[in-house]
């Protein structure tokens, strides 16, 4: 096979303007702008942050803990945001919240929960126990919820994209893209727990939902010496079936564990469509003894290869153009400090204004927090 991949740009030749005060950290009402990545003047984004806040693990609604955030959007009708929990039925029901955001000009200011919904499966009922692994949620123009599950490669359980009703009853299930079952002898199809991990709604009406890393038969797993192909598959979404795929070039592990047990991985965590063809991907990394590496890309599925009749990456013969991408926000990079960020959304602040929203994770862990983080959103293509 022949890759042709697009380089990005890094350090001071990143086109990133970044206004820092002296402490090294972003404050509430400075500017994070990226001038013309991929070298278009279009696609240039400009950011002014909003500030940070969080709830502790041990936050709980009824009863039951709220966390696992790994889903994020927004409802323009009420205000409001939908956020999935990845609980696999195993502290409470399958489910997402509405949440409130206080967003104002003096940055953001809390998060109230509003509201619980379960999600049930075809027969009306609770999801049994690992029956799913919720990752990303998205509110359509039809008014219904849909939201991937991860799958399992291990109980042999397909990754999907799933359409429920806003009261969380089922309607349908997306047509799984070839190649991806998984398999016992890990020959091809999804890894445990890297599959369908981002979802977007495109201006089309048409879906993105984006692996977290590559499939058996298109190679390994990012390490700190190379990258991986991940597979973003495009829905129509009336019929629920995939209509071509494009193979988005992972990052390579940016930073070495520290300590052991030894965890070190990098993969793509969400997806947020800014027009028919660019994309935000969130590619979270994660080293042990060092913590999150939260890096935000401009992606670009113009001019890529369509590789859904490309069996494996690895073995095609044919000439593959890949998504070209450039880096445009890294939270370590602004002083941040990030947790395990999952989510991202546009939103609107109290005044109306367009704001971007991150959110994270906390694995339901005493160590870790559900974070939310603002940006006002000054220019962006549309």
């Amino acid at each position: 096979m022949t890759l042709k991949t697009s380089n990005w740009l890094a350090g001071s030749a990143m086109a990133m303007l970044l206004s820092l005060p002296s402490a090294w950290a972003l404050d509430v009402g400075e500017q994070v702008v990226s001038s013309c990545p991929l070298n278009d003047c279009d696609a240039t984004l400009s950011l002014t942050y909003l500030g940070e806040t969080s709830l502790s693990w041990d936050y709980s609604v009824d009863g039951i803990p709220f966390g696992g955030i790994s889903g994020l959007d927004y409802d323009a009708a009420s205000g409001r945001y939908i956020a999935l929990s990845d609980d696999r039925s195993q502290r409470g029901p399958v489910r997402f919240y509405e949440i409130g955001l206080n967003v104002t000009d003096e940055g953001l200011q809390d998060v109230s929960v509003l509201r619980t919904v379960q999600l049930k499966n075809k027969r009306g009922r609770s999801f049994y126990r690992n029956a799913v692994d919720p990752e990303s949620i998205r509110l359509g123009a039809d008014g219904n919820v849909y939201w991937t599950t991860e799958g399992s490669r291990q109980a042999g359980a397909p990754t999907l994209v799933k359409v429920s009703d806003r009261d969380g009853n089922f309607i349908r299930d997306f047509e799984q893209p070839d190649g991806f079952a998984p398999t016992s002898d890990r020959s091809s199809g999804i890894r445990e727990n890297m599959a369908f991990e981002g979802l977007t709604f495109l201006p089309s009406g048409n879906i993105i939902a984006a692996m977290e890393t590559a499939l058996y038969q298109d190679g390994g797993q990012a390490s700190l010496r190379h990258g991986t192909l991940s597979r973003f598959v495009r829905y129509e979404p009336t019929s629920g079936k995939p209509t071509a795929e494009y193979a988005y070039p992972v990052s390579a592990i940016p930073q070495r564990p520290l300590t052991s047990p030894v965890e070190n991985d990098n993969g793509v965590s969400e997806v947020l469509a800014l027009d028919e063809h660019r994309l935000l991907v969130i590619e979270r990394s994660i080293a042990s003894g060092f913590g999150f590496t939260i890096k935000v890309y401009l992606a670009d599925t113009d001019g890529a290869t369509d590789i859904s009749g490309v069996e494996s990456l690895t073995e095609s013969h044919n000439d593959i153009v890949t998504m070209r991408k450039q880096l445009v926000i890294d939270f370590r990079a602004l002083g941040l400090t990030p947790d395990n960020i999952e989510c991202v959304s546009f939103g609107r602040d109290s005044d109306g204004n367009e704001i971007l929203v991150f959110a994270s994770d906390d694995n339901f862990s005493a160590s870790q927090k559900t974070q939310f983080y603002a940006f006002r959103v000054n220019q962006r293509p549309h």
